[in-house]
């Protein structure tokens, strides 16, 4: 192997002058042309502004747990305006809440699944999603996504679902000092 593509830092619990210290690592690994892309995981906005603050580039991508009930937006609001891409992870909700009338309304009327109604949700909000699955089928199943395109209307109910902290199904460490 010649390079990583992409490396990110998981979280951020490591403390400001690690976190900035490992930033730093990462750039110089990259200019070095043993990554070629270098990012973030978790950060929240006072993360971010850290590496700002330092003079530092920014990372080129932050993963974050996005999908419609955790839609994470002032951060996400943060990284688009300062060309930051948001990766979505946790986009199939780990199966939980596959059972909200909404969605299952969605699933039904555009003939697809849920967790596929929640990866063409991710795609159309700008977002990368990152399903997981372990299983062929569900993976091919994920993957098709590019048949339809959910109307204007479905993807505002699916914005008004947004329960902020509340809606994680997974560990959100954005509050990390």
């Amino acid at each position: 192997m010649d390079y990583i593509d992409l490396f990110l830092i998981h979280d951020p619990f490591s403390g400001k002058e690690r976190r900035l210290e490992t930033w730093r690592a990462l750039i110089k690994a990259r200019d070095e042309g043993k990554i070629r892309s270098i990012g973030v995981s978790n950060y929240s906005i006072l993360h971010l502004e850290e590496i700002k603050k330092a003079d530092l580039e920014l990372p080129v991508v932050n993963q974050l747990e996005i999908h419609p009930f955790c839609q994470q937006r002032p951060i996400v609001e943060w990284c688009r305006n300062h060309r930051v891409f948001v990766q979505a992870y946790c986009p199939l909700l780990r199966g939980q809440r596959w059972d909200n009338d909404l969605l299952v309304a969605l699933s039904q009327k555009y003939n697809k699944s849920v967790p596929q109604i929640l990866v063409r949700w991710s795609l159309q909000a700008g977002y990368s999603p990152l399903p997981k699955s372990t299983r062929a089928e569900r993976i091919m199943s994920n993957a098709r996504v590019f048949d339809f395109e959910i109307e204007i209307q479905d993807m505002v109910q699916l914005g008004l679902l947004d329960i902020g902290d509340q809606g994680a199904v997974s560990w959100n460490p954005t509050y990390a000092p």
